[in-house]
């Protein structure tokens, strides 16, 4: 276990989760500004603490990212949650892979940034939850037969990830939709033809 993960499991004073909540709003908007190498100096300035303060809640750059990281994938996997419980389906998985896509495509560089920075297990528990978020909205679809029984989750994971990857570069978010409404159309059961 590392010095990041034991102070995380610790339960925090209310200031100290305060700052900690602090440092992360502001990390997130700095990486979505800068990308994964903005300036912890500038983080701690903009979020009114010292350097010292940041380094006791994220001792390395590693341990930011991940952070961050980590608070996007529950915010995608919670939203997967209010889908299913709101949506039919098919509605809630084509809705959710929408919002992993965008996901995919914003955080790109950050995840690319957080492996090289030496990621331990942390990447392999984010892609698990993330399969598994996409493994119970696939599960339900094809219970009640919209989605491809020949689906796995991690071949969704794959489609969206190789699309994100794929246009990456392109500013059109109009390109990534049409690709993803393809993978989508390719994601549902088709009707028996009759041989009539």
């Amino acid at each position: 276990m590392t010095a990041g993960r034991a102070s995380a499991e610790r339960p925090l004073r209310a200031d100290a989760r305060r700052n900690r909540d602090h440092l992360l709003a502001v990390a997130r908007e700095a990486f979505d500004e800068a990308g994964p190498d903005a300036s912890l100096v500038e983080i701690a300035r903009r979020a009114g603490v010292g350097q010292g303060t940041l380094y006791r809640h994220f001792p390395t750059r590693a341990a930011l990212l991940r952070a961050v990281l980590a608070d996007r994938i529950e915010t995608l996997c919670r939203r997967a949650a209010e889908l299913s419980a709101g949506e039919s389906a098919d509605h809630a998985l084509a809705a959710w892979l929408r919002l992993f896509l965008v996901h995919a495509r914003v955080n790109q560089g950050l995840a690319g940034a957080f492996m090289l920075e030496g990621p331990e297990t942390s990447v392999i528990d984010c892609h698990q939850t993330i399969t598994d978020t996409a493994a119970g909205l696939l599960a339900r679809a094809q219970q009640i037969g919209t989605a491809r029984q020949d689906l796995s989750p991690d071949d969704l994971i794959q489609l969206v990830v190789g699309i994100a990857l794929a246009t990456a570069r392109d500013n059109d978010d109009g390109q990534a939709d049409r690709l993803l409404a393809l993978a989508l159309d390719a994601v549902r059961r088709k009707p028996p033809v009759d041989g009539g």
